[in-house]
């Protein structure tokens, strides 16, 4: 269940600041014991506690779930201590913005745990009830230590090295594989497959425990950013390792190494396939290993045995590029090969087993979360704004598990699954857990908000595109034209439009400051199946930009109390772009806009995902132009407010910078906020809480809504 604790008056901005956008208090990192009687997660203790808690949720005898607090990480935190800069940016890249235990691994009974504080790895026993947690031996501070699936050793990344201890505390740590220089490392996730690819991790224990498999990164070819403080000029700024699109990448290998020190190079053609996408152990001792071209349109899919040798299976190619879903290739059991697969012929994303279609064209798959019986657990969409999970047998016959309107995820092994919920008409997420041995509820601490989002969703125009719009709380129709915001994000591998109330809660407390919000999913965006997708190949201006008009043009038809002579927008990272491109190019359209952390030149934009939608800027010029900013620059004419963290590593601040530089070139007018010590998740709760009145107050100024200017609701004119 979900606890609220608003009453009514609290600040929406500053709870929101304070529960880090409600993610605070939920449980997550789902682990199923495969007996069936038990799964660990991680919880802190309230929806304002940012220390995250082990727990364990354990089947009683009448099959209810107990839960039991394991380990307090408040009773462990060390004040003071700085988390290693590995650490750091692996959190980055993870968007995690909470502290205490974020993250922890379990042998294959799920019994012993081992999870890191401050640096320091720890060991916890599951099945007992008084056993404290064990410190683990280690030459220095730790990032991501891994448990054997025996539960007998822990490795963990130091100093980009590789050690390894034994997990119960009784011996030294002993380096497994060390790094040579400042520019190579061990066992961590190179930028761009974190970033974009969403593979945060390079260290994976075999299930025979006598090897690992270890990414290997050379950064020696990839530029340097800096990434400095203007506002503490005292100190010296980071050197920042940055594959800027058309640049050179890092260059990612991958060893087999046993516990002895014994490597065996996992070979493929680094030249043709530069990319390491996915690694995906499995329970007969080796793992599936996919590798990608630069272009992302080939990918060679690799089985590695128990010994190390490596064999390929297959090679996919896809134009335009190569759509990458969660949890594949991997195998089952009996090691077919699994896959989501682009089919061009029923313009879905399918599930494959050993190059056969399981799944109906109805369903757009989004992810595998379990193979380990005969049937093949996933997430698949029905429609753009839903997602549900679904067993697929071998014969291709689909069980619903979840059904309505709602977004659904799971986490599901041999001994159960627990599936989080949330819906377009209740606040919150709660959390299924069914266990061979048992079943309930785990409790969400998250608070909820102190808004109650009204939607109504729409899908207009001949592309059926779709909208949500959100008015104020008591709003009467035809009462009064409302100033519009619009709020998309508007690009690739994120659908705003979706049935989860919890989604709008921001959007519908800028509804209340007096607007009519809009929300558009265009071109670009996931759930409508490859064809859909692909229409931003080559162009990340045009087709976004013209869906957002349209469908606000068709909502106008629908609604008379939309006024769209004042029209605002408001977006970050892509959506900041989408904000900035929208007042450049179409002015008789937009009115005034708020530009968060956008990118304003592709170029400037990390390899992997610049050129997967516009290749090489060297090779496609034509493309990059057309969708920069700073070529538009001379074209604003309504007010533009941008705003963007200096310590953001990874859209990098220079690119606001240079938009702002030739705005000013060109005699433009425009605003600057830059944010000192904020990363691209501005989690500080003061900037979070006064960013959105600022942007209110903006908004409200340009789009002539009658109202105080001042920051105790709607911001400051700025």
């Amino acid at each position: 269940m979900t606890t609220p604790v608003s009453d009514g008056t609290i600040s929406f901005p500053r709870q929101e600041a304070a529960t880090r956008r409600f993610r605070l208090g939920v449980p997550r990192a789902f682990t199923p014991a495969p007996d069936g009687t038990r799964l660990a997660f991680i919880r802190s203790a309230g929806g304002r506690d940012p220390v995250g808690n082990l727990w364990q949720a354990e089947t009683a005898d009448d099959g209810a779930l107990v839960e039991r607090l394991v380990v307090d990480a408040r009773d462990m935190v060390r004040a003071g201590v700085d988390l290693p800069a590995a650490e750091k940016a692996r959190r980055e890249r993870m968007r995690e913005t909470t502290a205490g235990i974020t993250a922890f691994s379990t042998d294959d009974r799920v019994a012993q745990v081992v999870f890191s504080l401050d640096g320091i790895p720890f060991t916890v026993d599951l099945t007992s009830a008084v056993t404290a947690p064990v410190e683990v031996a280690h030459p220095g501070p730790v990032v991501d230590p891994r448990i054997s699936p025996d539960g007998s050793q822990v490795a963990f990344i130091s100093d980009r090295s590789i050690y390894l201890a034994p997990a119960d505390g009784s011996g030294e740590a002993r380096p497994l594989c060390m790094a040579e220089s400042e520019s190579d490392a061990w066992g961590l996730a190179d930028f761009v497959a974190a970033e974009e690819l969403d593979r945060v991790r390079g260290l994976w224990w075999l299930s025979e425990s006598t090897a690992v498999l270890a990414e290997h990164v050379d950064e020696a070819d990839v530029a340097i950013r800096w990434i400095a403080d203007p506002a503490q000029p005292e100190r010296e700024p980071v050197a920042h390792r940055y594959p800027a699109a058309g640049t050179a990448n890092p260059i990612a290998r991958l060893f087999h190494v046993t516990l002895d020190g014994r490597r065996t190079e996992v070979t493929w053609d680094h030249d043709a396939y530069p990319y390491l996408a996915t690694v995906e152990t499995d329970d007969a001792g080796g793992a599936v290993v996919s590798v990608l071209s630069r272009d992302q349109r080939r990918q060679l899919i690799m089985a590695i045995t128990p010994g190390g040798s490596t064999a390929v299976i297959r090679e996919r190619v896809t134009s335009p590029w190569l759509t990458m879903q969660a949890g594949v290739p991997c195998r089952t059991s009996d090691g077919l090969l699994v896959e989501i697969v682009a089919s061009e012929a029923d313009d879905c994303f399918q599930l494959v087993l050993d190059g056969q279609p399981l799944s109906p064209p109805t369903l757009n798959v989004t992810g595998v979360a379990d193979t380990s019986s005969d049937r093949i657990i996933v997430t698949a969409q029905p429609g753009p704004m839903d997602q549900h999970v679904y067993a697929i047998d071998r014969d291709g016959g689909v069980t619903e598990l979840t059904s309505g309107d709602s977004i659904n995820s799971v986490a599901s092994s041999a001994g159960g699954m627990v599936i989080a919920s949330t819906d377009s008409h209740r606040m919150g997420t709660r959390y299924a857990a069914r266990l061979t041995h048992g079943s309930g509820e785990i409790t969400s601490l998250a608070e909820i908000p102190a808004v109650q989002p009204d939607v109504t969703f729409h899908r207009v125009t001949d592309r059926a595109l779709v909208c949500a719009v959100l008015w104020p709380t008591g709003h009467v129709r035809g009462s009064q034209q409302l100033p519009v915001v619009m709020s998309p994000y508007g690009g690739p591998h994120h659908a705003r439009v979706v049935h989860a109330a919890s989604a709008f809660a921001s959007d519908q407390w800028l509804a209340d400051q007096g607007f009519a919000v809009v929300i558009v999913d265009g071109a670009g965006t996931p759930g409508r199946g490859p064809a859909f997708e692909f229409e931003v190949s080559n162009d990340l201006a045009t087709h976004i930009l013209d869906d957002q008009v349209a469908a606000l043009e068709a909502l106008g038809d629908l609604y008379p109390d939309l006024d769209l002579t004042r029209v605002g927008i408001t977006g970050w990272s892509f959506g900041g772009y989408l904000a900035a491109l929208a007042v450049l190019d179409r002015p008789d359209v937009f009115h005034a806009a708020v530009a968060g952390a956008p990118v304003t030149d592709w170029a400037l934009y990390d390899t992997a995902y610049s050129e997967r939608y516009l290749g090489l800027p060297q090779d496609n010029p034509v493309a990059y132009s057309a969708s920069s900013l700073l070529e538009r620059a001379a074209k604003l004419e309504r007010p533009l407010l941008i705003i963007h963290g200096l310590a953001d590593d990874n859209v990098l601040v220079a690119n606001s910078l240079q938009l702002s530089s030739a705005l000013l070139a060109a005699g433009k007018a425009h605003s600057l906020l830059p944010l000192s010590g904020v990363t691209h998740m501005t989690p500080q709760e003061v900037v979070a809480e006064n960013l959105l009145r600022l942007e209110v107050g903006f908004l409200a100024d340009h789009l002539h809504r009658p109202g105080p200017g001042s920051m105790s609701e709607s911001g400051p004119s700025l």
